[in-house]
């Protein structure tokens, strides 16, 4: 079985959505002839931990730890320097450190298991700026780096308005990623597009791997049946310029008008969340009554409240257009329609519509929101089954599909 040295910063038992598509790279890919070998940091202070993700990886994989170094992550007051010199001062990202320090061990790991090939998957970038170091020292060991999320054209990256500086190094650096990577595996095609568009004479470079569902994660879960409430769920986190305001604003227009009955609805918030600001933002709009805040929870337990509601919300603010998000990916494979406020013109939009699998407004349109919403609240209501999603489509986002996928990609270079 050939050997793969897979650079993931984060990684269980640390949790959170980023973790979900190296994992189940690992657990899929020795059905293809490859074996994981994992270099990450260590879990000491982290801020999400599910330590049932650690039961989806092969008992044999070797997993090499190395330290952290966040200082945000330290007590208070000291997290707030360490916060400001992550994003002001370190680049690409606060995890630059652990870059540096993790350079000789990710050396030692090659030689001592004669790995065949190297992957890195970002986010932090950070991942792929040390994958490059060990490419430089052995330049015949081809390498992959993975982007799970857009690099300088990110906009979320965008948003912290970086002094030009700093955005003509980090394109620089992205360059140089691009150029000495020996493939690059993209999240989506408009990512894809984004890359090539920029970088024309590396197009035979990129491949699409979308993010994925694992059907092993929904067995021996039951599709709930209506709920005494129509229950809506979002899962994961709000950043950014993500916002749920355009939801609450088109539930307060139909509430106002007298189309619903706020006494049906549960709004339910799984995650992490600034909780005071979400709550304020409902009491606003007098819809606070309906929102239920739970905190973070392991995959599995997630994916059976996603089960057990009458549809999903999807969130995305304007910039996005080139994001899927992982939750969007377990959601088509829920059987829940899917209220989604997000670029209509954006991938996320296209591939709901692809598989039929939800109704799309655009970020802010609070009047087509609330027309969405509604069509599902009535179907609710009436108890009717009206849902269709593609089937065919669907199974194209399998875990173990897309893991041959990128088992075909090693395999071409090495």
């Amino acid at each position: 079985m050939k050997k793969v040295l897979m650079i993931a910063h984060q990684f269980p038992p640390i949790g959170g959505s980023g973790v979900q598509r190296t994992v189940k790279f690992v657990k899929y890919l020795p059905e293809y002839g490859w074996e994981g070998i994992v270099l990450t940091r260590d879990a000491k202070r982290a801020q999400l931990t599910d330590n049932t993700m650690m039961k989806e990886i092969p008992e044999n994989t070797k997993i090499y730890r190395t330290p952290a170094w966040d200082f945000s992550e330290w007590p208070f007051p000291f997290n707030l320097a360490g916060k400001y010199v992550r994003r002001r001062v370190l680049i690409p990202d606060g995890e630059r450190l652990w870059e540096i320090f993790s350079y000789r061990k990710a050396l030692d790991i090659v030689k001592e298991e004669n790995v065949d090939l190297i992957y890195s998957t970002s986010q932090p970038f950070s991942t792929h700026l040390l994958a490059m170091k060990v490419k430089k020292a052995f330049p015949d060991i081809p390498w992959v780096s993975d982007f799970r999320d857009e690099w300088t054209n990110n906009a979320f990256v965008k948003a912290y308005n970086y002094r030009p500086f700093r955005v003509k190094k980090e394109k620089a650096l992205e360059r140089e990623v691009f150029e000495m990577s020996d493939a690059i595996v993209i999240n989506t095609p408009v990512m894809r597009d984004n890359s090539v568009k920029d970088n024309p004479d590396l197009k035979h470079k990129f491949h699409v791997i979308p993010n994925g569902f694992d059907r092993e994660d929904f067995e021996g879960i039951e599709p709930g049946g209506r709920n005494d409430k129509f229950t809506l769920t979002y899962t994961g986190l709000i950043y950014g310029n993500t916002s749920p305001e355009t939801v609450f604003s088109a539930i307060e227009k139909l509430n106002g008008e007298g189309l619903i009955n706020l006494s049906d609805i549960r709004l339910r918030f799984i995650g992490r969340f600034k909780v005071e600001e979400l709550n304020k933002m409902a009491k606003a709009h007098n819809i606070h009554d309906t929102v239920q805040i739970l905190p973070y929870m392991p995959h599995r337990e997630s994916v059976a409240n996603l089960m057990q509601s009458d549809a999903l919300l999807l969130l995305l603010g304007k910039g996005t257009d080139a994001i899927y998000t992982g939750k969007l990916m377990e959601y088509i494979n829920t059987g829940k329609p899917i209220l989604a406020t997000i670029p209509v013109n954006g991938a996320a939009a296209k591939l709901i519509a692809e598989t039929r699998t939800g109704f799309v407004s655009d970020c802010d349109d609070v009047e087509t929101t609330a027309r969405n919403f509604k069509v599902l609240y009535d179907y609710w209501k009436q108890g009717t089954e009206f849902f269709n999603p593609d089937r065919q489509k669907i199974a194209q986002y399998e875990r173990r599909e897309l893991t041959k996928k990128l088992a075909d990609i090693f395999n071409e270079l090495c």
